[in-house]
């Protein structure tokens, strides 16, 4: 079976810039990788690429073993920001992804309904996107992205805005969702604790020019405890790739 997405060194500048400098990496259908790198490097616009946003300037990438070189649409994405339409219902923006994604309008609803109670926003299915917290919106943002047909969803720090106490609840709220479905995601994080915990492999970039610097394996079960963090090799792990993240942050912070 071919992997959910495979990117072979794709490098691009924005003018005279170097932004990806030959980035390699793969997720295998059903896995959950984690893409973590010092500020600026280049995780964000990797992600534009994958999604056909961005035109690579080498290097090709194949989703579900099709070359998807500046081809939009073959992805699930999920934003920093939830995204959501001021002017739709809560229910009205999952409906609305799902028309677009070509599922009929009664079993968008019908979808959109389900998933809102499943993930305890019932009742705020005819409410208003601004009356929701920022920990709400970013689980309809994830609904939306779930619901979609493609089998690939890249999420692009999606928990990075949310106070410390709302990112530690979502990350456990996304880790049981995703043992559901079992979906292949990208994550882009700054967040090693948050790569450790959510995890199946975690993928190093250096600083820009982004290549990859060195993948971990997770060694941990799943389910994955919320506690984790206390085990020692989450402690060990954690070091280990934050030392390896110095020079890159170095660098960053000097040619920045």
């Amino acid at each position: 079976m071919a992997p959910a997405l495979e990117v072979r060194d794709v490098a691009m500048r924005y003018g005279d810039r170097p932004v990806l400098g030959g980035v390699t990496l793969r997720v295998e259908d059903g896995e959950f990788v984690s893409l973590i790198g010092p500020s600026g490097c280049g995780k964000s616009t990797l992600l534009k690429v994958i999604g056909g946003l961005e035109q690579a300037e080498r290097g090709e990438i194949y989703i579900e073993g099709r070359p998807a070189n500046g081809r939009r649409g073959l992805i699930a994405y999920m934003p920093q920001q939830p995204s959501l339409l001021p002017w739709r219902t809560v229910a009205g923006n999952i409906e609305l992804a799902l028309g677009i994604a070509g599922v009929p309008r009664a079993e968008a609803r019908r979808l959109a309904r389900d998933w809102l109670g499943r993930v305890g926003l019932a009742e705020y299915a005819n409410a208003w996107p601004h009356m929701l917290s920022g920990g709400m919106q970013q689980r309809v943002s994830f609904i939306r992205a779930l619901l979609s047909p493609r089998k690939l969803m890249c999420l692009d720090e999606p928990f990075g805005a949310l106070d410390a106490l709302t990112r530690q609840h979502m990350q456990e709220w996304l880790l049981s969702i995703w043992e559901e479905n079992r979906r292949a995601v990208l994550l882009v994080t700054h967040s090693i604790e948050e790569a450790l915990l959510l995890s199946d492999r975690i993928v190093v970039l250096s600083a820009r020019p982004a290549s990859v610097l060195r993948e971990f394996t997770v060694p941990f079960g799943r389910p994955r405890d919320p506690k984790l963090w206390k085990v020692p090799a989450f402690a060990e792990l954690r070091e280990a790739i934050h030392e390896l993240l110095k020079p890159a942050e170095a660098a960053g912070t000097a040619s920045g």
